[in-house]
């Protein structure tokens, strides 16, 4: 009977170590080198053997900023404000505002499902930390983000006249929307291992959310009594705060982001505890 006990007071007691956030913090710092390596090599492995090699990851976005103000702004003549007065390009440079921040997420979770099948030889070494890979993703993925957002300033400078100075909080609204690829990255990434047909699922789901996130529609083109259900996506509000700080010169909405990061920040708790968990049976799964 006593040993049931203590066995079940040390489940409890690594559960809540897995749960602290000064322990998560900690243990991804101390790995920050083998990151920061693992992140310059995916980067650079992403165009190897090309003539142009890196410079791929700032002339890709920069052909799609140009496509989409001709397309946009030319043919269509669509304006993100009806109300407003709106120079040509103002619509392709709030679109690719939006794409700089749904982009990170369509990759981290689309990648998730495949990340631990994909490194077989990892899984079977026992001193590897497997659970930096959703991180290693993510950095991947922000690289291109920041590019796209360097892209969106010049074109804002260039096309409006102006950079605001409230893109100083743009480290801010990147917050909510790394909790929320790190959460789900480590869920999606262990549950590929035990489900395989979960990768699939992933894609259609963010094919979906893509439509069903204010990425190329503001807020508000939706009608009124369905705007509540818009809400209740957490992208709704990271697009809306990337454009804020980015274009618009406006402040973060600060309850609004206080209670996503938040709300984000307990489901990367809870997705990194779950990794931590069921990392253990990888080997014998795979």
């Amino acid at each position: 009977m006593t040993t049931n006990t203590s066995m079940s007071t040390g489940a409890r007691l690594g559960l809540r170590h897995l749960l602290n956030p000064l322990h998560v913090t900690r243990h991804l710092w101390s790995h920050r080198g083998l990151i920061r390596q693992m992140v310059r090599r995916e980067v650079s492995q992403r165009y190897r053997g090309s003539y142009l090699g890196v410079l791929w990851t700032l002339l890709t976005p920069l052909l799609m900023l140009l496509i989409y103000t001709f397309v946009f702004s030319i043919i269509f003549k669509a304006r993100w404000r009806a109300d407003a007065e709106t120079p040509p390009g103002e619509f392709a440079l709030t679109l690719f505002a939006g794409l700089a921040a749904f982009n990170v997420f369509s990759e981290v979770v689309s990648r998730a499902p495949t990340l631990i099948l994909g490194v077989p030889n990892y899984v079977k070494r026992v001193v590897f930390p497997l659970e930096i890979l959703p991180v290693v993703a993510l950095g991947s993925a922000l690289v291109n983000s920041l590019i796209t957002v360097g892209l969106v300033l010049v074109g804002n400078l260039i096309v409006l006249g102006q950079l605001s100075s409230t893109v100083l909080w743009l480290p801010l609204a990147y917050l909510p929307l790394i909790f929320l690829c790190l959460g789900l990255g480590w869920f999606l990434a262990s549950l590929g291992v035990y489900v395989r047909d979960i990768g699939q699922g992933i894609g259609i789901a963010v094919q979906m959310l893509f439509f069903l996130s204010p990425v190329f529609y503001p807020v508000t083109a939706v009608p009124e009594p369905l705007r509540i259900v818009l809400y209740f996506n957490p992208l709704t509000t990271i697009l809306s705060e990337f454009r804020q700080t980015l274009l618009w010169g406006e402040p973060l909405g600060w309850r609004t982001w206080a209670a996503w990061s938040l709300l984000t920040a307990v489901l990367a708790l809870l997705g990194y505890g779950w990794f931590m968990k069921t990392k253990k049976g990888f080997a014998d799964v795979m």
